[in-house]
Formats: C-alpha cells, structure tokens, sequence
C-alpha cells in the first residue's frame, strides 16, 4: 500500500501519523510530501520511507497513491497561511486515492461535530481507517 502525508508548517501533524503509519502498518510504504523543507524533515525524520517538498512533489505522488492522509487544509486552497496552493488541493482532490483527512480547525476552516479531540486520537482514528482499507 502506498501511503501520502502531506503536512506544512512545522510538520507536527505529518509526523505524528508517519510515526503512526510505521508502527502499525510496518509493510505500507509511506511517502511524505512537505509544503516547506521543515515539515519535510520532521516527517522523514519520524520514518518516512521517502521525502519530497513542494507543489510539484504533491502533484506526482497524489497520482500513484493508494490513500492520501494529512489535515484538512490540504484539500483547501490558500490555506496553511498560503503554504496549500489551488493546484496542490486540486491535485489531492482528483487524486483516485482515499483521503483520510484529520480536522484540524484553523485557518477559518471547521469541521460541524469535531469535539476538539486532542491530536493523537484523530491520528489514531485516521490509522484506523487506513488499516480497515
């Protein structure tokens, strides 16, 4: 199963499910795409298999993945203070790929129902997901 983290800003949330995504499903190969080179990094350094940064990373791996999991802004144009371009969310929206979305309310962006849950559960939720196919 090949499996896309997409984060930006300090790359918290990417890492997090790549360190969840490795733990539980060891033979997922997980690629992570940053907006910028520091989530990048976090994620590669939580265990990605492999790494890229930028719009064009997103356009090419949202093409061969299997599921596409990251926060909710990564299919909102704009958002992440601009680091989420139009194209970017495009791409992962036409992705063929399931998107596991985790809602993170920022940016003017809600989710109706979301409890405010602390992150490591939405991070073992969108595991769970992931893992059920």
């Amino acid at each position: 199963m090949q499996v896309l983290v997409i984060d930006g800003q300090g790359g918290g949330i990417g890492r997090e499910l790549v360190a969840a995504l490795k733990g539980r499903l060891p033979q997922a190969q997980v690629t992570a795409v940053g907006t910028n080179s520091a989530a990048t990094a976090a994620m590669l350094k939580a265990g990605a298999d492999n790494a890229a940064t930028g719009e064009n990373a997103v356009f090419v791996n949202s093409r061969t993945a299997d599921v596409i999991v990251g926060p909710l802004s990564i299919v909102v144009a704009d958002s992440m203070l601009g680091e989420v371009t139009a194209a970017m969310a495009a791409a992962v929206g036409r992705s063929p790929a399931k998107r596991v979305l985790i809602p993170v309310s920022r940016c003017n962006n809600y989710v109706a129902g979301d409890r405010g849950r602390p992150l490591s559960e939405y991070v073992q939720d969108a595991v769970a997901l992931i893992e059920a196919g």
